[in-house]
């Protein structure tokens, strides 16, 4: 019976814990009531994986109602492959955030915060999970108003702000993209995407139609942060709490990548999107500028979780590349780089939060010589900033490997040389960072400091070996990857 409900549960029981975590306010008892609750989500998510890897799906319908007249869940190995990437950096980041609130987070809004988070993993499940249009929009919004709660908890004043132009991007993106599920419904009847796939195949001359995947695309693109449509991104991950950037940065904008390739190959259809709304000629441009130019910025930052968060912009644009191929080889490297860049960023972040919590900055220049005193805090950045280049053997290398040799089998020359001069770029701005920590000397006057608690450690560790592991061993993540872009390219 349990087994059954799996795809209800994974949503239903963050949503259940978060009242109930707020209720014990700043005990020890929340922070376990929600870590439990994080690792159960992920062994759902791994238990309904291994149900979809022969290409089945399964569907829920909620009261008994099928679909297109109740709302269902649907899970397919897209779906999977997203749940588990999502589940597992939320399992990490709760054990994680315990001893990391404290430095970050004033004591009387401790309490907000577990509530906060599993709000937002409801969220972000239920985009990935619902098989509805509306209730894509219903989660995003759940998942939107959690994060910039999340973000404003920052004790420096400029998190407000930032969580201040979040809200009115956020609000913008999901203005749009109510207003072209609007649209849709006005055309189809329904609501049911799968309903809708097969509602508009002879509708495809409509300028409603049209107007519609318009306002659901550039809705999409504000939510996942594309460049132009980033400038929220940067101050967002730099002033919030280091648990929240390191959740966000992995999870939320690849969770709106995520409903932009549903929409696109799932309900559109790519003979739609590229032959008629020509959505290559959107895509490949600004994702290139958006390669390049983030890269560059992010070499002139002092604050490094601003150097990260304008990387970020960068490795969506990588993403978005393989996406505007419209290839199963460009499709198959977005799939991968979506876990891998989880995995890089969220070690990343995880070791600044840890060299936060010692010196109370993410600053350059504030981590002169801190390797000697955080030897392993700084190697576990080192191997993520490794990963993040795209060095041999690292998650980062598989990624940059399968866009390059999609690159080369459209015979985009000028693409692979963009992707390997983003990759010498990156080169320079985490040489930055470790060469003040291991070749400058710690200044006379600044305290001196210890190691990161294992608390902070072993968290960051588990996604640096998971670099290394996925790294070494590509052939589970790269073969289901190349499966879902097969059957994605075959969607009529």
């Amino acid at each position: 019976m349990i087994a059954n409900n799996l795809p209800a549960l994974l949503v239903v029981l963050p949503l259940l814990g978060a009242p109930l975590c707020l209720l014990f306010g700043r005990s020890r008892l929340a922070w376990l009531i929600a870590t439990l609750i994080g690792w159960l989500g992920l062994a759902i998510s791994v238990a309904l994986l291994l149900r979809v890897r022969d290409g089945s799906v399964l569907h829920y319908a909620f009261g008994g109602w099928a679909a297109p007249w109740g709302i269902e869940y649907v899970v397919d190995p897209l779906a999977a492959f997203v749940l588990v990437t999502v589940s597992l950096i939320g399992a990490l980041v709760l054990p994680y955030a315990w001893r990391s609130i404290e430095r970050e987070i004033e004591p009387e809004q401790q309490a907000l915060f577990f509530p906060l988070l599993l709000l937002c993993l409801a969220g972000l499940l239920g985009i990935v999970i619902t098989g509805d249009a509306f209730n894509l929009f219903v989660f995003l919004e759940i998942s939107s108003l959690s994060a910039y709660a999340l973000i404003s908890l920052g004790r420096d004043r400029r998190a407000l702000m930032a969580s201040y132009q979040y809200l009115i991007m956020g609000t913008i993106g999901a203005t749009f993209l109510i207003i072209g599920v609007g649209l849709l419904y006005s055309l189809t009847g329904t609501l049911n995407m799968a309903d809708i796939a097969e509602r508009i195949l002879p509708l495809t001359a409509k300028n409603t139609l049209r107007t519609a995947y318009a306002f659901i695309t550039v809705g999409l693109a504000l939510k996942l942060a594309m460049f132009p449509l980033h400038l929220w991104l940067p101050n967002a991950y730099a002033y919030a709490p280091s648990a929240v950037s390191a959740f966000l940065v992995a999870t939320a904008t690849k969770v709106a990548l995520y409903a932009m390739i549903r929409f696109i190959y799932s309900v559109f259809g790519v003979e739609f999107t590229v032959a008629q709304m020509h959505e290559d000629w959107l895509l490949i441009p600004f994702a290139a500028a958006g390669v390049l130019i983030a890269s560059i910025v992010a070499v002139f930052q002092h604050d490094i979780k601003r150097m990260l968060a304008y990387s970020s912009v960068a490795q969506i644009s990588y993403m978005l590349l393989g996406i505007g191929m419209f290839s199963v080889a460009g499709l198959t490297a977005s799939l991968i780089h979506f876990l891998n860049h989880a995995l890089i960023k969220g070690a990343l972040f995880f070791a600044l939060g840890a060299v936060f919590y010692r010196i109370a900055s993410t600053d350059i220049d504030a981590m002169a010589g801190i390797a000697r005193q955080m030897p392993w805090t700084m190697a576990a950045f080192v191997l993520g900033g490794l990963s993040l280049m795209g060095v041999p053997p690292t998650v980062g290398f598989i990624s940059k490997w399968y866009l390059i040799l999609a690159a080369i089998d459209k015979g985009w020359w000028l693409l692979v040389m963009l992707v390997l001069a983003s990759s010498l770029i990156s080169v320079i701005y985490i040489w930055r960072v470790i060469e003040a920590a291991y070749f400058k000397e710690r200044p006379a006057a600044a305290p001196s400091v210890r190691e990161a608690p294992l608390a902070l450690l072993i968290p960051t560790w588990l996604l640096v070996a998971a670099n290394l592991y996925f790294g070494v061993d590509a052939a589970h993540t790269a073969g289901l990857a190349g499966e879902i872009a097969v059957r994605l390219m075959e969607t009529p």
